[in-house]
């Protein structure tokens, strides 16, 4: 049965680009992997077709041989000089290339290559094989303080392995932990990729980040401020009790030294920075409404005056 077109495989054009290419087939890849279709022998059969296109169609120069001369350029024996290819098969001249410079025992191998056939195999260098990059989701307290992921990972040709994956403290969206050695296999005896696993941070319920700092808003009450008092605030290691002084002003903001985010190559912590946002009640009595009226009398203020 002859092989199907690599592109209509995938079901891409012939002119997408790389990245089209990649990312329809990780959508293939996850709708047909065997491990989502057990006993499906159709979906395994097309996981293998889309892994083959992939692996032709994700490498610019066998995608270049790939579309110059079809699933012959893959095949055993091939030989592009009696496909269309670059030479003209006939013996070049290499007295009249070279000139008289190069002595005639010199161009040994090359007579070899055309002359020869196939008495001199060609020897490759080792070919690095691909980096794999795949996204995890991990929670904001994950980031922060380190986790360990479980991720798994597929590979063009069909493979795939689960990965323990340690994410170190201190970490940010779109941080990136490398895998030595994980990624998609070498060719010619060449080192295998990595696996690069980027970060995305949910956000957090109250939580934000700048930098090492972790941010926060505290609600409290008319009375805490003006009075003053000892109120609980939540932070990333739990909570933490923090002083207002009588009279604080509505979205000022405290520093919680060493309660931010570790730093990721050891030493002092950040910090934790609240602001104070002050609630008020939305209705009144008339008795509330008697002593709020009672206390402006007693407390005179103008906080408009600079502005007239």
């Amino acid at each position: 049965m002859p092989k199907k077109d690599y592109y209509n495989v995938l079901g891409v054009r012939r002119d997408a680009s790389d990245k089209d290419i990649k990312q329809t087939y990780r959508r293939l890849a996850r709708q047909y992997h065997p491990d989502v279709n057990p006993g499906d022998a159709a979906a395994e059969q097309h996981f293998k077709e889309i892994s083959e296109a992939y692996g032709i169609l994700s490498h610019p120069e066998s995608r270049k041989k790939y579309d110059r001369f079809g699933h012959q350029a893959f095949a055993t024996g091939f030989d592009p000089t009696f496909a269309g290819g670059d030479f003209s098969g006939e013996v070049p001249n290499f007295k009249d290339f070279f000139g008289n410079r190069v002595p005639f025992e010199g161009l040994g191998s090359m007579f070899d290559e055309f002359l020869g056939g196939s008495r001199h195999r060609t020897s490759h260098a080792p070919v690095a094989g691909a980096d794999i990059e795949q996204t995890v989701e991990v929670s904001f307290e994950e980031a922060v303080r380190g986790t360990t992921t479980q991720v798994q990972v597929i590979r063009r040709d069909g493979s795939s392995e689960r990965l323990q994956v340690h994410i170190p403290p201190g970490l940010d969206n779109g941080s990136k932990v490398r895998v030595a050695g994980k990624g998609e296999p070498g060719q010619y005896h060449g080192a295998a990729g990595h696996v690069y696993i980027v970060l995305h941070v949910r956000p957090h319920a109250y939580f934000s980040r700048q930098g090492h700092d972790i941010l926060s808003d505290v609600p409290v009450t008319l009375t805490e401020v003006l009075l003053g008092a000892k109120i609980d605030v939540p932070t990333i290691d739990g909570h933490a009790t923090m002083t207002l002084p009588a009279g604080t002003q509505n979205g000022r903001r405290f520093r919680l030294r060493g309660k931010g985010v570790p730093s990721l190559h050891g030493g002092v912590r950040g910090d934790h920075y609240v602001t104070v946002k002050v609630v008020l009640p939305e209705a009144l009595d008339d008795r509330s409404r008697e002593l709020l009226q009672e206390f402006a009398e007693r407390n005179p203020l103008q906080p408009r005056a600079h502005m007239r």
